[in-house]
C-alpha cells in the first residue's frame, strides 16, 4: 500500500508518494540521491544512517518513511549554509575526526542534535550523546574535541 507524504526536506517542501513499510534510508537515497546518509549495520544501532526528524536524531534505517509527513528531515546536505560547512562540519575536518569518513554523517547530525538540546555540553555529556554512534576507526577522541569545539564556535566563542 502506499502513501503521499508532504514534508520540509533540507529546508525545502517535497511531496513523495512511497509504500507503507519503506524506511527512510532508502529514501533519501535511492528515491532522493542522498547519498550522504550511509547504510550501516540495518539495525539501528551503528548510527552511519543517521538524519534529524524535527531535530531529533533518528536511524533513518528503521525508520518508517511514513512517519515524516508534516514533519522536518534534515540530511547531512542541508546542513551547510550559503556555501558555508556548518561549525560541527568545521570543527570535524580541523580536528581530523574522521578517517574513512563512513560514520561521519551520522555523527555529526547526531551531535548537532545533542547541541540543540544542550548548548554547552560537559565532555561527559557529549560522550554519553554520542554513545550510539560507533566509528571503527577509533576517532573518537578527536570526534568529542570537534564537539567541544563546535559548541564553543555556536555558542558565540572564538572560532578554531
Amino acid at each position: 500500500m502506499t502513501k503521499t507524504v508532504r514534508f520540509t526536506l533540507n529546508g525545502r517542501p517535497k511531496t513523495l508518494t512511497i509504500e507503507d513499510d519503506r524506511m527512510l534510508l532508502w529514501v533519501l537515497r535511492t528515491d532522493l540521491g542522498l547519498t550522504g546518509t550511509k547504510f550501516g549495520c540495518g539495525e539501528g544501532y551503528c548510527g552511519a544512517c543517521t538524519v534529524l526528524v524535527d531535530n531529533e536524531a533518528v536511524r533513518s534505517c528503521g525508520y518508517p518513511a511514513v512517519k515524516i509527513d508534516d514533519k522536518k528531515v534534515m540530511t547531512i546536505e542541508g546542513l551547510a549554509a550559503d556555501g558555508k560547512l556548518h561549525p560541527l562540519q568545521e570543527a570535524f575536518t580541523t580536528h581530523d575526526a574522521l578517517q574513512c569518513g563512513y560514520c561521519t554523517s551520522g555523527m555529526i547530525l547526531n551531535a548537532y542534535a545533542l547541541l540543540l538540546r544542550k548548548p554547552k555540553p560537559s565532555r561527559e555529556e557529549i560522550v554519553d550523546g554520542m554513545e550510539g554512534n560507533l566509528c571503527r576507526c577509533g576517532a573518537h577522541t578527536r570526534i568529542i574535541q570537534a564537539i567541544q569545539a563546535a559548541a564553543e564556535v555556536m555558542a558565540g566563542g572564538p572560532e578554531r
